[in-house]
């Protein structure tokens, strides 16, 4: 051990570009780890929604693209186009007491809508980790259809 440590300043002197990039990517994990503790939205795994589901009855939404949710989704989500996504919009906000969970097709998306129902008042909000792929995934059941 510790001829590595005394190996180290000369291979970072003789590798630059490769203790960069490691100093970047644990910069950028560092930042990610940070942000996701003060955000004010949680992510679910698709166990953790099941024990919503029956605890709570949240209200899903799934920003999903149409044909997308009509070939599978998470049963009683309501597909919701992301362009039409308003949480200002007075039917969602009769929910502000309601756990809401986001749902896209692999939750890459659902950060900005999640913050958005944060900034307009909603206290429990959630989003699916991985998406109905995640659920899918999990061998959960799901529904397909317009409804």
């Amino acid at each position: 051990m510790n001829d590595v440590l005394h190996k180290l300043p000369e291979f970072a002197a003789n590798h630059l570009a490769l203790v960069g990039l490691f100093v970047a990517i644990l910069v950028a994990l560092i930042a990610t780890e940070v942000g996701s503790l003060f955000r004010k939205w949680k992510a679910l795994t698709p166990a953790g929604l099941t024990q919503l589901i029956n605890r709570d009855n949240p209200l899903m939404i799934d920003l999903s693209a149409s044909t997308d949710f009509e070939k599978a989704h998470v049963p009683g989500a309501k597909n919701v186009a992301m362009s039409q996504f308003d949480p200002e919009n007075k039917d969602l906000a009769k929910a502000k007491d309601l756990p809401v969970v986001l749902i896209d097709k692999d939750g890459r998306t659902l950060s900005k809508p999640a913050a958005r129902l944060v900034k307009a008042g909603f206290s429990r909000v959630f989003v699916l980790d991985g998406g109905t792929a995640a659920w899918q995934g999990a061998q959960l059941p799901t529904a397909k259809g317009k409804k």
